[in-house]
């Protein structure tokens, strides 16, 4: 019996050590007063998601923005979710195989808006509104999409955190610029199809954020719908931890998400509760 306690005790004591998060970056207040516009704040099919017009009526109403970062061929970085084009462009292509000059022929949704470079939206973002940047790693880049996305973010006076799924983003940024707010993304993985298909072992690794103590987040950023989960309530019980719900889609749970002391990354309606 005894044997049985003492091993169940050392493993939670394990367990909580791996949720390591960093406590009080002098950052967060002021990235904490804002209301994020997921992907900008698109409304189909007239404002593509993560398109200019979607970032200048964020700015314009108010608000933050998330957005995706991918690494292209030439080096340049280009704001989309997916790696392939063909949902958000109707194109057989994939990012990564793209420069900035090929990329510049795709049209977004069937509109006339052209998939932005990170340059064109930290322009925009420039000294009003802050931005949340998802790293979209792909074929093992972590670490040059990283490199590369924080030099650009260097030229601009931009407030903004970054986030990933991927752990390896994070351990760069803690090794490289531990100054940057870091966050890790997560949900849980076993309850929702995921389009790059992942071992079970590694999808309970990152569903209860057990790479924490190599990466030592500042925020979780997680599925609003999954966030009733014991590793996210110790991360902000015992570490501190900033929350992030993402994605907020209605009055309902932006109330609630903000009750609960966590940021919201909304879309499709307007959080100040006017029309859209």
């Amino acid at each position: 019996m005894w044997y049985v306690l003492l091993t169940a005790a050392a493993v939670l004591l394990v367990f909580i050590a791996a949720l390591r998060c960093r406590r009080g970056h002098k950052d967060w207040d002021e990235l904490g007063r804002w209301r994020y516009a997921h992907r900008g704040w698109h409304d189909q099919p007239s404002v593509p998601e993560n398109s200019m017009a979607a970032f200048r009526r964020a700015v314009e109403n108010g608000f933050g923005a998330e957005l995706d970062v991918h690494l292209m061929k030439d080096g340049r970085l280009a704001v989309i979710h997916d790696s392939s084009l063909r949902r958000t462009a109707g194109a057989e292509a994939v990012i990564e195989d793209l420069t900035a000059q090929e990329l510049a022929q795709y049209r977004l949704e069937g509109t006339e808006e052209r998939i932005p470079l990170l340059e064109d939206v930290l322009a925009l973002f420039a000294g009003k509104a802050p931005l949340v940047v998802e790293l979209k790693s792909e074929r093992g880049n972590y670490n040059e999409l990283t490199a590369a996305t924080v030099a650009l973010l260097d030229k601009y006076p931009v407030r903004y955190c970054i986030e990933s799924f991927d752990p390896r983003c994070l351990i760069w940024l803690r090794k490289h610029r531990p100054e940057i707010v870091r966050g890790q993304l997560s949900q849980q993985f076993l309850r929702h199809r995921e389009v790059v298909p992942l071992k079970k072992t590694t999808q309970f690794i990152l569903s209860n954020l057990l790479m924490n103590f190599l990466t030592v987040p500042d925020f979780i950023a997680y599925r609003f719908s999954d966030r009733h989960c014991l590793a996210l309530w110790l991360c902000r019980r015992l570490y501190g931890a900033r929350e992030l719900s993402w994605t907020i889609d209605s009055k309902e749970q932006l109330a609630q998400s903000e009750a609960d002391g966590a940021l919201p990354i909304f879309e499709r309606f307007d959080p100040r509760g006017e029309n859209v």
